[in-house]
């Protein structure tokens, strides 16, 4: 049995670690607050962007247009957004999965990294072609259009055939769903990102043909940036809310599982004390009867 010191040394130790727990709980239920605000203000906007392309290009047929098919011969982009701290439970593990256990594991990709941990992860396995880790502390707009603008250059220069977004969708505190969308070239499948609601039953006016005005080639050019624009900021909005749910979850559990162990020491360390007592009656009695 360990001794005293080593039992009130230890339980010492986990109360220390307790306190930590305890207050980074507090902090994430604070942020995630407001991280969920920002979340389900963009929520519309961001699964609206997604049907409305997806409808348009679904009424669209003989439509020739770079975005609209692969490069030849250019690496897979992969945005990957992760955070830029740990003590989140598999927060960052399965989005990292996602790439190195996913439909993608075997492609040769480069990886454009929103958050330290994926970049940390991924970079000893993939290139790294840009590292955007500042902007998902306080994500903004702004900084999803530079994202957007530098991968689009990229796919129209060659050097990037496609292009998807891996991210953790937000549906409530305690559930995050990670997720690969596909983001070019744009893929009609019906469907919206994890977390949106379902297009409902066809309508006439679902399948007529869509008309551009003046040229399709202005509008997809102008409706195409916009769109993987707003998936990447709707990313990041999620991913951030994503975090600090899911860092409150662990921050919980490391609390509660604490308390049982310092429960567990204090129950081990009265024993101690109580045989340390036992055992020192016992050497003054017998040291009376000798004496005696």
């Amino acid at each position: 049995m360990a001794s005293m010191r080593d039992i009130k040394r230890r339980k010492s130790s986990i109360q220390s670690t307790q306190q930590i727990t305890k207050a980074m709980k507090l902090v994430s239920t604070v942020k995630l607050q407001r991280a969920k605000q920002n979340a389900e203000k963009s929520n519309d906007y961001f699964r609206c962007m997604y049907s409305t392309v997806q409808s348009i290009l679904a009424r669209t047929k003989n439509l020739d247009h770079r975005f609209l098919k692969a490069g030849e011969g250019g690496k897979k982009a992969v945005i990957v957004i992760t955070s830029n701290r740990g003590l989140a439970g598999g927060y960052n593990s399965n989005v990292i999965k996602l790439i190195t256990h996913g439909e993608l594991k075997d492609q040769d990709l480069c990886i454009y990294a929103i958050g330290k941990k994926g970049k940390d992860a991924l970079q000893k396995s993939y290139e790294i072609r840009a590292d955007y880790s500042d902007v998902i502390e306080e994500p903004v707009y702004a900084d999803a259009m530079a994202i957007s603008k530098e991968v689009l250059e990229g796919f129209a220069k060659g050097e990037i055939s496609e292009i998807y977004l891996a991210y953790t969708g937000f549906k409530n505190t305690v559930v995050h769903v990670p997720t690969l969308l596909k983001l070019l070239p744009v893929e009609v499948n019906g469907s919206v990102p994890e977390g949106g609601e379902g297009s409902g039953e066809e309508t006439p006016m679902d399948k007529a043909l869509m008309n551009f005005e003046p040229e399709d080639e202005e509008a997809l050019n102008l409706l195409i940036p916009k769109y993987i624009t707003s998936l990447i900021y709707g990313g990041m909005v999620e991913s951030v809310a994503s975090e600090n749910g899911a860092r409150m979850q662990a921050m919980d559990s490391a609390t509660s599982n604490a308390e049982d162990m310092i429960n567990g020491l204090t129950l081990l360390y009265n024993r101690a004390r109580q045989g340390s007592i036992t055992q020192e009656l016992t050497e003054i009695i017998a040291g009376a009867n000798a004496i005696s």
